[in-house]
């Protein structure tokens, strides 16, 4: 499973500068929103897949994954290889994650309760309309209940095919 080695980081991004030597690269760095002191940095290059070809820019609330099992240099501010990034709203949560019949993240995470206006499209912005459990989802949410685990209706599904 995917999600099992992708590790998010969402904050603020700071700064975009291009990356010396590579000209379809760019190197973000991004303030966290989880109470870490400093920035992190993320390596974007023509690989990394950022959801909707959105354009990215300083001031944005964004969320991005990077893959555990690539190497990464020993510097700091830590600089990671982004493999996907995705812009959020204000108050909106995200999570990758596998989902199992129930539509449960593994862990017990969250719970879907899916309505009439979750948007269900593959990452290139295809409708799916494939049954949705058993596989890997991109959730994007606001509210969840205080119950275990916690349920929301997304306001928009990714799977990842």
């Amino acid at each position: 499973m995917l999600s099992e080695y992708y590790v998010q980081v969402t904050g603020i991004i700071l700064r975009i500068v291009p990356m010396e030597g590579n000209c379809c690269g760019y190197l973000v760095t991004l303030r966290p929103d989880d109470g870490r002191r400093g920035t992190v940095q993320f390596a974007l290059t023509g690989e990394t897949v950022v959801v909707d070809m959105r354009r990215l820019y300083p001031g944005m609330r964004a969320a991005m994954f990077y893959d555990t099992r690539l190497p990464m240099p020993l510097i700091y501010p830590p600089r990671y290889q982004a493999q996907l990034v995705t812009v959020l709203n204000r108050e909106e949560q995200v999570l990758l994650a596998y989902f199992d019949t129930n539509l449960v993240a593994a862990g017990g995470k969250l719970a879907l309760n899916l309505g009439r206006n979750t948007r269900i499209t593959t990452l290139n912005g295809q409708e799916f309309r494939c049954e949705l459990a058993d596989q890997e989802l991109l959730v994007y949410y606001t509210a969840t209940t205080r119950s275990l685990p916690p349920q929301t209706t997304p306001r928009r599904v990714i799977v990842i095919c």
